[in-house]
């Protein structure tokens, strides 16, 4: 790979932002922290009188996370409690708690319904006054995902893996943004651990999906696909890395 190729590589990771976890420790489940804002900023677009300026998502508790089932991503943040961090503006024609307290439940609503995140606190603060003629900003989802098609025809493991993947509904395709590479599935070894009964191998996969379903739930139903599509039966992390 060129050192342009490199940069543009780190750069495109580096836009992916946290990975967050979905769900709990035993679902093995990651989201993109962009493909999370552009969800809550698409839902916060539809309540009144407010307008979304910053948002981030990390742990509510770093010391009670958890050890998560599957081995994570690279640099992904582990399974617990999440808190989402946020400014707004908001129009002087009610009280601003009020404002505040819509949009909040707006976002809470979207993080644990439609995305599966398990959030335990929205911290939400009105950064400025809307003079009336401030529309909300459009929804950018800075997420530029590689189509990684050639990954999903074929008879290898990652082939099979990725038409396992697709096969779910509420996939749309396959990703290949954590790496820079254009891969949407990496199988790799695991250090065996006859105790625990794990799987020798792992596989981790990237994927979007669509809004239809809760997100939790599609990734949840990639993970039996692709461990039941491999004879095997590695352990599965899934990463989504946009939501459409």
């Amino acid at each position: 790979m060129s050192a342009d190729q490199w940069t543009q590589a780190v750069r495109h990771q580096l836009g992916l932002g946290r990975l967050v976890p979905l769900g709990g420790p035993r679902d093995g489940c990651w989201l993109a922290e962009s493909a999370a804002r552009s969800a809550l900023r698409r839902t916060a677009q539809s309540v009144p009188g407010v307008r979304l300026e910053s948002l981030r998502i990390e742990l509510a508790d770093p010391d009670g996370s958890y050890e998560s089932a599957a081995p994570a991503p690279p640099s992904a943040l582990p399974p617990g409690p999440l808190r989402i961090v946020a400014e707004c503006a908001a129009a002087p024609d009610e009280p601003l708690p009020t404002a505040a307290s819509r949009l909040r439940a707006a976002l809470n609503g979207t993080a644990s319904d439609g995305l599966g995140l398990v959030v335990d606190q929205v911290d939400l603060r009105v950064t400025a006054l809307l003079d009336g003629t401030q529309a909300q900003p459009a929804s950018v989802d800075p997420e530029a995902d590689v189509a990684d098609s050639r990954q999903a025809r074929g008879d290898s493991d990652e082939e099979r893996a990725g038409q396992a993947a697709l096969s779910v509904p509420g996939v749309t395709r396959l990703t290949g943004s954590l790496g820079g590479l254009g891969r949407a599935v990496h199988i790799g070894e695991r250090p065996e651990d006859a105790a625990a009964a794990l799987p020798r191998r792992h596989v981790r996969i990237e994927l979007a999906v669509s809004g239809g379903r809760r997100v939790l739930d599609v990734a949840r139903e990639v993970r039996t696909a692709v461990t039941e599509a491999l004879a095997d039966h590695p352990s599965v992390a899934v990463l989504v890395t946009a939501v459409h």
